[in-house]
Order: C-alpha cells, then sequence, then structure tokens
C-alpha cells in the first residue's frame, strides 16, 4: 500500500509529538500576510518568519544573509555588498520589498538579483515575514513570487519613565568585520522612542580554502533610525520614524576579477526613509481599525568605473525620489466576517545623469543617464481583502486594481492590472490544518524596464516602450500541523508566468564591446516545487530543525529551462539551550545546478556546465552573563568552496566570529 510522503511524515511526528510530552512549548507564529494578524497555522498560504532572536543566534552578517536557511528562500549574491533574495525562483523586481507596510520597489529596480535589500540595516530590525506565492492583492504590483516585509524595533511603552539602552560588537577573524551599534530607548505611559547608530566596516571577502581572499570586495557603512510613538489617547496612536543607510565604496567583484575592470564600485549606495504613521480605532464596525501612513523615500545609487585600456572613466549617478501615501480600514461585518480595503498611492521622480572623463586630460563629457532624467511613474491601487471563519473553515478573498502612468522620455504610458486571490483553510484538529490558495500576481513595467540605456550585468540595455505588465498564476496545497513540541508544514505549488519581460538580443549590434539587448513580453513559463519546514523540541533543552525546498522551472517559450533557478536547497541544525547557555550545531547545503538556459550559459559568473553542489557546517554558542550577552562561533567549519547559484563572488570560508551584547 502506498502512502503519500506528506501523510507518511505528519504520522511520523504526530508520534513523536506523544512521545515529547516534557519538551518545551514551541511559541505560536502570529503573521501579517493577509494584512490582519493571525497564526501561521490559519493562515492558508506559505509563511515563514524570522524572529530578532533568530538573527541573534545565527550571526548573520547582512539583512539579506539572515534570510539564509528560511524556508524556501535562497540568496544570490553579485557581489558581497549586495545579496537578492529569491522567492519560489523569483528576484529582483518580481519580489515586493517592504518595511514597516512601506513599498522599497520603486521605479528602477532591475529585473534579475540585485542589491537593495542589502540597504536594511540588520541591527535595527525586529522580524523579518517572507509570504511566499501571493502578495500582489495584499500589497501590489512586484509581488509575483512573493513579499519580503521587514519590521524595525519598536519601542514600547512603559507605565513608569524609564531609559534603557544597548550596545553591541561583533569582529571576525581576517579582517573581515568590525561592526558596532548603540541604542538609546526611552519609554512611559504614552510616550516612547529610540535612537540608534550603526557602523560597520567589511573587509576583503576571503573564500573558501582554494578561493582565496576575494579582492577588491570589502566596503564600508553606516546607519542611523530613530522612531518616536505618542499615545494620543486610548485608541489612537501617532508614529513618526526615519531611518537612513549609507554604504562606500562598494565593489562589484566580478566586474574586477572577470571583465577586466581596473575598478567598479558602487561610491554611494544610500536609502533614506521617513514616515509619519497614524493608528486607531472607532466604534464604528465598518471602520473598526484604521492606518493612515505618509512616506518619503530616497535612494541613490552612484557608479564609479573604469575599464583596463579605456581612455575614458566614467561615473553614472541615479536618485529616486519616493512619495507614498497609503490608507488601510478593518471593518467588522459580524464575528466571522472581517476585511481589509484601502487606496496606496506612490509617486517616483528619478533623476539619472553620467559623466564621461578623460583619463588623460581630466576632460568631463555629460552624456544621458542610465535613465531619462525626471523621468516619473505614479502608483494608484484599490485593495479590498476579506477575512471569513465558518466553523472549521477559514476563508481568505480578495481583489486589487492598480493603474500607473509612468513618462519616460517623450512617451507616456498608462499600464493597469486587477487581480485576486482565494484561499481556504481547514482545521482538521486543533493541531492540524490543510489548505488550497490561488492567488494572482502581476508586474507593472517600470522606468527601468523602459528607459534603460546602458551597461546592465554583461550587457547593452536600450529603451523599450509599450511593455505589459507580467503575470503570475499561483495554485498551492499544503499541510500545517503544530502543537507543543513540533511544528511541520509543507507546501506544493504550481506557477504560471505570462507576459513575462525578457532581454532580447539585437543581432549585430554591439556598443563597447557588448552585445545590444532590448526587452520584449515574450515569454511564458511555469515553475512547480515542494517546501518543508520542521521544527522539533525533542526534550527541554534540545531543539531540531530541518527546511528544504525544490524547484523546477520551464521557459515554454523557448522549450528550455528558466533563467536562475536555483537548485534543491535547505538547512538543518540541533541546538542545544540552558538558561544562560546555547550551543547550535547548523548545516546548510545546495545541490547541483545544471539545468541551464542559454542566459546562464552567456553569464559569465556561471561556472561552464553548471554551480556545483555544496554542503558547509556552522558552530554558534551563546552565553549570558546578566545584562551581557556574548556569542562566539565558527563560519564555514571545513573551510569548503562553493557559490550560491548565479552568484558573482564565492561565500565565505572558515572564519571566526565574536560578539558582545551590553543592555542597560
Amino acid at each position: 500500500m502506498k502512502i503519500s510522503l506528506g501523510i507518511f511524515c505528519s504520522l511520523m511526528i504526530s508520534q513523536l509529538a506523544a512521545q515529547t510530552d516534557t519538551a518545551v512549548q514551541l511559541k505560536d507564529v502570529t503573521v501579517t500576510a493577509t494584512r490582519h494578524y493571525t497564526t501561521a497555522l490559519l493562515s492558508p498560504y506559505s509563511i515563514s518568519k524570522l524572529s530578532n532572536h533568530a538573527i541573534e543566534q545565527f550571526q548573520a552578517r547582512t539583512t539579506p544573509e539572515a534570510l539564509v536557511g528560511t524556508a524556501g528562500v535562497f540568496l544570490q549574491k553579485t557581489n558581497h555588498g549586495g545579496g537578492s533574495p529569491f522567492v519560489r525562483s523569483l528576484t529582483g523586481n518580481q519580489n515586493l520589498l517592504m518595511i514597516d507596510g512601506i513599498r522599497l520597489n520603486n521605479a528602477t529596480y532591475r529585473y534579475g538579483p540585485n542589491q537593495y535589500f542589502n540597504t536594511i540595516d540588520l541591527f535595527g530590525v525586529q522580524s523579518i515575514e517572507v509570504a511566499k506565492g501571493t502578495g500582489s492583492v495584499q500589497y501590489g504590483s512586484d509581488a509575483m513570487g512573493g513579499v519580503i516585509q521587514v519590521f524595525t524595533k519598536d519601542p514600547a511603552f512603559s507605565e513608569k519613565a524609564k531609559w534603557s539602552g544597548n550596545i553591541l560588537g561583533r569582529v571576525l577573524s581576517q579582517d573581515a568585520e568590525y561592526s558596532g551599534r548603540a541604542e538609546l530607548i526611552y519609554s512611559s505611559s504614552k510616550t516612547a522612542f529610540q535612537v540608534g547608530y550603526t557602523n560597520r566596516q567589511f573587509g576583503d571577502l576571503p573564500g573558501g580554502r582554494s578561493t582565496g581572499v576575494q579582492q577588491p570586495s570589502g566596503y564600508a557603512e553606516n546607519a542611523f533610525d530613530v522612531k518616536f510613538k505618542w499615545q494620543l489617547n486610548p485608541h489612537w496612536l501617532l508614529t513618526a520614524a526615519h531611518q537612513q543607510v549609507q554604504q562606500k565604496q562598494v565593489p562589484l567583484y566580478h566586474r574586477v576579477a572577470l571583465e577586466n575592470f581596473a575598478y567598479y564600485n558602487f561610491e554611494p549606495q544610500k536609502r533614506q526613509l521617513s514616515y509619519l504613521k497614524l493608528e486607531g480605532q472607532t466604534q464604528q464596525a465598518l471602520l473598526s481599525k484604521i492606518s493612515v501612513t505618509a512616506s518619503s523615500q530616497l535612494n541613490q545609487e552612484r557608479r564609479n568605473y573604469w575599464r583596463n585600456g579605456n581612455a575614458n572613466r566614467f561615473v553614472e549617478d541615479d536618485k529616486v525620489h519616493t512619495l507614498g501615501f497609503t490608507t488601510d480600514i478593518y471593518s467588522v461585518f459580524n464575528r466571522n466576517w472581517t476585511a481589509n480595503s484601502g487606496i496606496e498611492f506612490y509617486a517616483d521622480k528619478v533623476n539619472s545623469s553620467k559623466q564621461q572623463i578623460t583619463i588623460a586630460s581630466g576632460a568631463i563629457q555629460n552624456q544621458r543617464g542610465l535613465y531619462p532624467n525626471d523621468a516619473r511613474m505614479q502608483n494608484i491601487s484599490l485593495y479590498s481583502l476579506h477575512h471569513l471563519r465558518m466553523g472549521k473553515w477559514v476563508f481568505e478573498a480578495g481583489a486589487r486594481f492598480n493603474a500607473l502612468t509612468i513618462d519616460v522620455d517623450t512617451a507616456s504610458v498608462k499600464p493597469s492590472s486587477l487581480v485576486f486571490n482565494a484561499a481556504a483553510l481547514y482545521q482538521l484538529t486543533n493541531q492540524q490544518s490543510v489548505y488550497l490558495s490561488y492567488s494572482t500576481g502581476y508586474r507593472a513595467p517600470n522606468i527601468d524596464d523602459m528607459g534603460t540605456l546602458g551597461l546592465v550585468d554583461f550587457r547593452f540595455e536600450v529603451p523599450a516602450y509599450g511593455l505589459k505588465p507580467e503575470k503570475t498564476f499561483n495554485t498551492e496545497i499544503g499541510y500545517k500541523f503544530q502543537n507543543k513540541s513540533v511544528q511541520w508544514s509543507v507546501a506544493l505549488y504550481y506557477m504560471h508566468l505570462t507576459n513575462l519581460i525578457n532581454r532580447v538580443q539585437v543581432i549585430g549590434q554591439q556598443i563597447g564591446g557588448y552585445n545590444v539587448y532590448i526587452k520584449e513580453n515574450n515569454q511564458e513559463s511555469y515553475i512547480r516545487g515542494f517546501e518543508y519546514d520542521l521544527q522539533i523540541a525533542i526534550t527541554p533543552q534540545l531543539i531540531f530543525n530541518s527546511n528544504g525546498a525544490y524547484a523546477f522551472g520551464q521557459n515554454t517559450s523557448r522549450n528550455e529551462p528558466m533563467r536562475r533557478i536555483p537548485p534543491m536547497h535547505g538547512r538543518t541544525f540541533l541546538q542545544w539551550k540552558h538558561p544562560t547557555v546555547d550551543l547550535t550545531v547548523e548545516y546548510q547545503y545546495a545541490g547541483l545546478q545544471n539545468r541551464l538556459a542559454q542566459g546562464d550559459k552567456d553569464d559569465n559568473r556561471i561556472s561552464k556546465g553548471g554551480t556545483p553542489g555544496w554542503g558547509i557546517m556552522h558552530l554558534h554558542a551563546g552565553k549570558s552573563f546578566g545584562t551581557i550577552q556574548l556569542r562566539s562561533g565558527i563560519v564555514n567549519l571545513f573551510n569548503t568552496d562553493y557559490r550560491m547559484h548565479g552568484s558573482g563572488i564565492n561565500g565565505m570560508g572558515r572564519n571566526v566570529y565574536i560578539s558582545a551584547q551590553f543592555r542597560f
């Protein structure tokens, strides 16, 4: 008799759970993927959540790297100062990045891997949620693979006025990292604020046993954040926040190592975000909760490069100013039926310039930037998402209409999309649930799609007008189990992608030795795969955790694999916990990826024949002395050479880290 893997595993886990009554309680995970708070067990979507505790436990270097090992998330690193998360095998502007409910994606976010997620200071992060295969109805354009939302640290109110703070320092061997962070917090019954400053110096990245130090790859970073909260009255809360990150001299390593550049640096890479949020409750059921947010963002990317033998060097500078205004209303129709409805508006203005500087004379010639200067994009959405609870059934259904106006050069285009989703979850018992969901997603073409003119990766791109939104149709079935000692989830999905915007080579044309490409809506593809996530409290002190993901992507238009599909990958770790001590043994792996599209074969960052599989082991330890927390560990214990598929730089070789945190 044949038994499916999911049923077999659930039976085995149930038996194990029954035998571990003395295990510590695993905490319920609360998520916001459907714009309202619910437990992961009752959410009809595949969701992963990374807590601040986990971030501190594994001592990740950056915000992107903190996601390594998160169920169903893969990370590509074009350079040491980057890091582009893959969700359901999609990355770049096909995933929506958010922070505190505000879109980070803007009019120039690039297709394929990019570095923007690394402009979030990890030391200011409270938690990260990843909603996979859904998000366009909930949060808008770009959420084709899913949504990654960062929540920053939030000062709490207290009955009595008090001051507190936090000082943290971390170093890695071989001069790989020197980081420091200081926070000051004030709280009272009606007022709270937090201010923090981070300074970081990253040396050139040491690789595995045969790689050596990868030079140039190191860079500097500093960050500042402040958040104020006022309890205006028992029903209304006002929050004001500002955050900024600046990275200096960030090398694009593979340009120097593989493409004969003397240097290619992001100098600087900068992000600023300020927002004002008003949240409150009313006595009206249809206006039960209201949240209004006004935001202002600035993203700057300046590229400074010179190719060996070229008579000229170049400086390209792109700035994107974004104004945002969002309103979300939570309505209660009856005890079983609630809804989130609202309107979102974002307006981007792009300033782009380029200078050609003659090496011999220093003469400067101004040229058109990567994007048309003063290009603009306006993005407005209306949405309504409904939540129903009927006995053991949970239903989610909603729709969003999105309209854009994009002004590029002399062209003005107005793409629009209507998307919807529907999901049903059935609670088998208080500890088990099964769900089925169907989500449509889209990505409206942006200024990067339509207006790019210049060198991108290993190609030269020219503008393309008249592009249409990309669309996805995602079907998912899943199972979840949770009790005091076991949390287990598994999901199988199939995603159909249409109208994909693809770079097409213009045959016979080259500029500066690079082939010329233009973008077109000319492809359809599909991705099918599975994910699992398992956590077991074996004893009151011992926790086992394992997750893995596999995806198969096929470009049906060209009858070849989709580009950049991650291999089978995952993480397993065993942690021993004591009130003041914890020890963790962690294993990360990725399989061989030799299913390559022609674009992968043309990519100089991918080895001929594909990216080899690898497995690496880390050791982590922590010890508390009252208000002092010490952590230390060994990264890549066996000094293995490895590279994340599609990356432009190898992963870190064996290294020792030490961190100390003092709370007062």
